[in-house]
């Protein structure tokens, strides 16, 4: 069997499926810590520097398991290829490399259908690349985005696919740590773009903004969209509550912790807002499903694969941060669990403000990585 190229979503098929591959990621040990592939499941990985394959090659290819199917990774595909073609050599007989290299898989979206059966359609967009997810509704023939990401081929082709027209695209607050897709899409497609005036309002972007309480249509009836803002994470962190049913809370709950009000630089002033936003959330009915904007590990994840809990359930998971009862004690509670933010965050909130333009390999690079948008020990324990 000759060497092969494979796509992201083919990747996903595999290590969400549990299929018997091994996977060799050959980039340098640094880029391989920094961002790599996870998997909802236990996966055998190797990284093995091409570098090395070129001046040990033999050492190299003797780390691997004979008679096993190997998937190689690499930065843009070319010393995948390479690799791939060294292990043939070296009889392995069923080698493929993937296609586009890592960013093909930080790029790559699934679509998970919510709630099937119902009047309409709610699908969760799944990053594995990012641990993140967007969302999009449908009704009859109209969608509205949630929180869409760059990759607005994607969604234009989701949008074709079920032969319906884009009319509104949301955000949640000015994202940090993904180029948002909400600008571009309005671009291409006219549709109405909405945020929270508090975090677009000193934006070079045409936009609604959002008013707190206000509901969305669609033009046929369908389910309501109903604002309801959660400062917090950022001054306009904004939630959407869909038919009463499902809340899509961007970065202020998540399923095991809660977002981080730290990353303007103004932890004290955010860190009493998002306390008193905790407590709001804290009234609203526990039957809501919450629909985070990131997540943490897969260990998150449902049955199905789909990041989703009731909001009783993500009280539950973080009872600790609940029983938090003063501001004061709220900031405490905050700054032991601070951790530096990637350097690049200032620039992505330049490009999502659109004050800052930068060439796709750049955009590519800077959009590359998981998330650091959660408050919690965990995650300080995990960057210490």
């Amino acid at each position: 069997m000759a060497v092969f190229i494979y796509s992201a979503a083919q990747l996903y098929s595999w290590v969400s499926g549990r299929a018997d591959v091994v996977y060799l990621d050959v980039r340098n040990a640094t880029d391989f810590g920094r961002f790599h592939v996870e998997s909802p499941y236990p996966v055998e990985m190797y990284n093995i520097s091409y570098f090395d394959f070129m001046e040990i090659e033999d050492e190299c290819v003797a780390k691997l398991p004979k008679g096993r199917k190997i998937r190689v990774i690499c930065a843009k595909e070319g010393s995948a290829k390479f690799v791939s073609e060294i292990l043939e050599k070296h009889g392995f007989e069923d080698v493929g490399y993937l296609e586009g290299g890592i960013k093909s898989w930080g790029n790559l979206l699934v679509p998970v259908l919510l709630n099937p059966g119902a009047a309409f359609s709610l699908y969760q967009f799944i990053r594995p690349g990012k641990a993140s997810c967007s969302y999009g509704l449908i009704s009859h023939n109209e969608l509205m985005l949630f929180d869409p990401s760059r990759n607005i081929s994607f969604y234009l082709q989701f949008a074709k696919s079920n032969a319906c027209r884009l009319i509104k695209t949301f955000e949640t607050h000015l994202q940090a740590d993904y180029i948002a897709g909400s600008r571009l899409l309005a671009a291409a497609t006219g549709a109405e773009f909405l945020a929270n005036a508090k975090d677009f309002g000193h934006t070079k972007i045409s936009y609604t903004a959002l008013q707190d309480g206000e509901t969305h249509h669609f033009s046929g009836g369908g389910p309501e969209v109903r604002v309801l803002f959660t400062p917090g994470h950022t001054p306009g962190s904004t939630s959407y509550l869909i038919d009463n049913t499902f809340i899509i809370s961007g970065d202020t709950i998540f399923i095991h912790s809660i977002g981080r009000p730290d990353l303007g630089g103004k932890v004290e002033e955010w860190s009493d807002i998002l306390f008193h936003t905790l407590a709001k959330i804290r009234t609203l009915d526990d039957k809501l499903i919450v629909l985070p904007g990131h997540y943490m590990s897969w260990e998150e994840a449902d049955e199905r694969l789909v990041f989703a809990a009731t909001l009783a359930q993500t009280k539950e998971y973080n009872k600790s941060i609940h029983a938090i009862n003063t501001p004061e004690d709220f900031l405490s509670f905050i700054k032991a669990n601070m951790r530096k933010q990637p350097d690049e965050y200032a620039t992505i909130r330049r490009i999502n403000a659109n004050l800052e333009e930068v060439v796709d390999d750049k955009a590519e690079e800077l959009d590359l990585g998981k998330n650091e948008c959660a408050a919690t020990a965990y995650a300080a324990a995990k960057s210490a």
